[in-house]
């Protein structure tokens, strides 16, 4: 073999390998798509988390926007937001008015939104224009997707979580998965209601040896998703940070008991620390 077919099949290998890992980090049209419609929601989203300002419960009712109200925002009279005939009203200069769940009520470039039941209705406050970037994202990893049978429990406890967007939730541990990961670790499964509907989803709250150094230091959600024939796909890289971590408006889960994997897992939501990623779209290292 000559010198010069050497050097050839040298740099033909290094292609190959770079080929590889270049296809290894693909990631799949489902996942960015999914990716792509929550940075959208992110940024420009009226009740996105990385928007949040104020939030509380609203008990017999709530004063918003002078200095001394129980939520001041800049440049907005008062307003109150109350029960009233087994709904809310919101009272301003303009007189009461009826405020919906799961829609905004505008005032200023304020936007109110109420989310839970009562007696623990919320009331979250979202200005216009997020001081903080969307999250970057593990490279995709292929490895850290797997499929397997959810080991149900025998009697299904109700527990109460808080879930990913800091709302106490009324959650059914449902059972365990098992993976691969810091030797075999087991991880629980809880069902909790989404938010504003009559859904749920299949959620894990797990920690990992990224926490605190490239990801959330609570800990990130990731879901269990139905894969046919009694079988459900746990794909780490759909991994996502809890809203506390886009705004101090929201309570953090506290973790959950067992569901700690003893090596770092590096796919999903990362976290840069004190904030999300830059909004000049430079992702963290």
């Amino acid at each position: 073999m000559t010198r010069s077919t050497a050097g050839s099949l040298g740099g033909f290998c290094v292609a190959l390998l770079l080929l590889a890992a270049n296809l290894a980090a693909q990631t799949p049209s489902d996942v960015a798509t999914e990716r792509a419609g929550y940075l959208a929601w992110l940024k420009k989203g009226p009740n996105s988390p990385l928007s949040a300002v104020a939030q509380q419960r609203i008990g017999d009712g709530v004063r918003l926007g002078p200095a001394g109200a129980d939520i001041p925002l800049a440049g907005i009279e008062e307003y109150r937001v109350y029960p009233s005939g087994g709904g809310l009203v919101v009272e301003g200069p303009g007189g009461p008015r009826p405020i919906g769940r799961g829609r905004p009520y505008r005032i200023g470039k304020y936007a109110l939104y109420i989310s839970g039941a009562q007696p623990g209705t919320v009331l979250t406050v979202f200005a216009d224009g997020a001081s903080k970037g969307p999250p970057g994202y593990y490279d995709y990893d292929a490895s850290l997707v797997f499929i397997g049978p959810l080991l149900r429990t025998k009697s299904p406890e109700q527990v109460r979580v808080l879930a990913s967007d800091g709302m106490e939730a009324e959650a059914t541990e449902v059972g365990t998965v098992v993976v691969p990961l810091g030797g075999r670790t087991s991880l629980r499964v809880l069902r909790i209601p989404v938010a504003g509907g009559d859904e749920s989803e299949l959620e894990i709250f797990f920690r990992d040896g990224t926490n605190g150094d490239g990801s959330y230091p609570a800990g990130r959600f990731v879901s269990l998703i139905p894969a046919g024939e009694g079988k459900f796909r746990l794909d780490f890289n759909r991994s996502r940070n809890p809203f506390c971590a886009y705004s101090p408006v929201y309570a953090c889960p506290l973790p959950w008991r067992g569901n700690v994997i003893a090596e770092p897992v590096r796919a999903g939501e990362r976290y840069a620390g004190g904030g999300l990623e830059d909004p000049s779209g430079e992702t963290p290292k």
